[in-house]
């Protein structure tokens, strides 16, 4: 699919579809819309006297134009209540407007930009998030299906109002092509099954990341892990055939020894039934996304590169499978991690923190300005979150998780900060055999008792963990708006670039 711009007449376009857009209780039609509706002789005006189209957000209504203008159909989308208009609302209202245009069999499309003559949003950063929106909604894993059923948009033009520099929107454009294209690597990542999906093809494909110039790609063996005394990473792979692979992406790599990098960890477990501490089979079902982190750290390392991020990011992924056999991992045994910190396992379907201790140590070696790792970590997150609309952030500066919250409104990958209080650290310390224990007797301490385990591994430096258990994966009968299909949702990806790009 290709985007471009258009300053031409709106109503002199020879395209199979336009895709325009009103507020919620609209009273009057501006701009490039009121064009359309004379050019119509009053069709869109009259549906909205009539209540047809409210526009709420996402509403959609498509209008024939009867060769009225040479454009052969209007898409009209809502844009919800104008007090409440921002970049997120653009989003959503450009996938709604792109899946039904797909549905119709469009094939060239023109659309607005959304709003931006009712906002204080810059062209730049509407075009942006109209591009991510169209992007996300079409995306498709269609790798091992025989047909595809679904058919293609070949080109999107956005209409250039007069007042709007060109160089904006095409910058806009090309960022929202990078994140959008980051997103859907992260998602075929974890839609990808996890007999596909194993620790080594993981490392495969984020060494592809290092056909970008300025990016390097280290992937670490089971015999180098153990150099490192990993121990805590590697008691989790015990019980699998499958052997552990510790990623290393390293972009601008030349700068570490002038300016301090943001280093990104990613949880990837490839699959996880639990261990000895067997998951249900419903538990299990989903699990092959529980390197969504991972994926997401990969994702936004291919960004970081492509965006020209000018100070160096690390991104360090622990990937493994959690498996059951005779070699495997049992509840009490004690392990110790790179640190010589010893861990009470007392339960083996806590396993992400045992990975990401390791390597949020190895963090430590970059003297990081910030570290932020990425998990499907919990349960408990989704619990006190819900499915489909947060990840939980912890922080150990307000300054980072400040920043964090910013790149969340502007990206629109929500996410809430929750408290790191000290009991949750003394729930961790409290075994009787070892410095820590990887999980409480208690199933009420909550998502607190997972950041503070993590916490003990980040001295030194700026630290923030996200629970992405709530957003990772999402089913097709939530009552959550995706942005594409049920299934991987790339979470994180957006997010990192966004707070990458407000860093530059």
């Amino acid at each position: 699919m290709e985007f471009s711009t258009i300053s031409n007449n709106i109503v002199e376009q020879d395209l199979d579809t336009i895709i325009l857009s009103v507020f919620e209780s609209d009273d009057s039609l501006k701009g490039l819309v009121l064009d359309v509706d004379v050019a119509l002789n009053g069709s869109i005006s009259a549906i909205l006297s009539r209540g047809d189209h409210k526009g709420k957000l996402r509403e959609v209504t498509v209008i024939y134009t009867s060769g009225q203008i040479p454009t052969h159909r209007i898409i009209l989308v809502g844009l919800g209540p104008e007090k409440d208009f921002n970049v997120d609302c653009i989003r959503h209202a450009s996938a709604a407007a792109a899946v039904r245009a797909r549905q119709l069999g469009a094939c060239n499309v023109a659309s607005i930009i959304h709003g931006i003559e009712q906002s204080t949003i810059s062209a730049k950063d509407a075009v942006r998030a109209a591009t991510e929106g169209t992007m996300l909604a079409l995306y498709a894993f269609n790798k091992y299906k025989s047909e595809n059923e679904l058919g293609q948009i070949e080109s999107v033009s956005f209409m250039k109002s007069e007042g709007i520099k060109s160089e904006d929107l095409v910058e806009g454009i090309e960022q929202g092509n990078i994140i959008s294209n980051s997103v859907h690597l992260a998602r075929d990542l974890v839609n990808e099954p996890p007999n596909i999906c194993t620790p080594a093809f993981l490392a495969e494909q984020a060494r592809q990341i290092g056909a970008n110039s300025n990016t390097d790609v280290s992937i670490l063996t089971e015999p180098e892990i153990e150099d490192l005394n990993m121990g805590a990473f590697l008691s989790v792979g015990r019980g699998s055939t499958r052997k552990p692979r510790f990623i290393v992406i390293e972009y601008n790599k030349k700068l570490l020894d002038k300016v301090q990098p943001l280093v990104l960890v990613g949880k990837a477990i490839t699959f996880d039934t639990g261990g000895y501490s067997l998951k249900s089979a419903s538990g299990m079902s989903t699990m092959k996304c529980d390197m969504a982190g991972g994926a997401a750290v990969i994702g936004a390392l291919q960004a970081a590169g492509q965006l020209k991020v000018p100070y160096p990011v690390i991104g360090l992924i622990p990937a493994t499978e959690n498996m059951v056999s005779g070699t495997a991992s049992h509840p009490s045994d004690v392990v110790s991690a790179s640190n010589g910190t010893t861990i009470e396992i007392v339960n083996t379907d806590a396993e992400g923190r045992l990975i990401l201790a390791d390597a949020l140590v190895y963090a430590a070696k970059y003297n990081p300005k910030h570290v932020i790792d990425l998990a499907t970590l919990t349960g408990s997150a989704t619990v006190a979150l819900g499915e489909g609309s947060a990840a939980a952030l912890f922080a150990n500066k307000t300054s980072l998780a400040e920043q964090l919250l910013t790149a969340s409104e502007s990206s629109g990958e929500r996410i809430w900060r929750m408290p790191l209080y000290p009991e949750y650290t003394d729930w961790m310390r409290s075994s009787d055999v070892a410095d820590l224990r990887n999980s409480t007797d208690k199933r009420n301490t909550g998502i607190g008792t997972s950041a503070a385990f993590l916490q003990e591994f980040t001295e030194g430096y700026s630290w923030a963990h996200i629970d992405i258990a709530p957003m990772a994966f999402l089913p097709s009968n939530g009552v959550i708006k995706r942005l594409g299909p049920a299934g991987a949702t790339g979470f994180g990806v957006r997010l990192l670039s966004h707070l990458m790009l407000e860093d530059s």
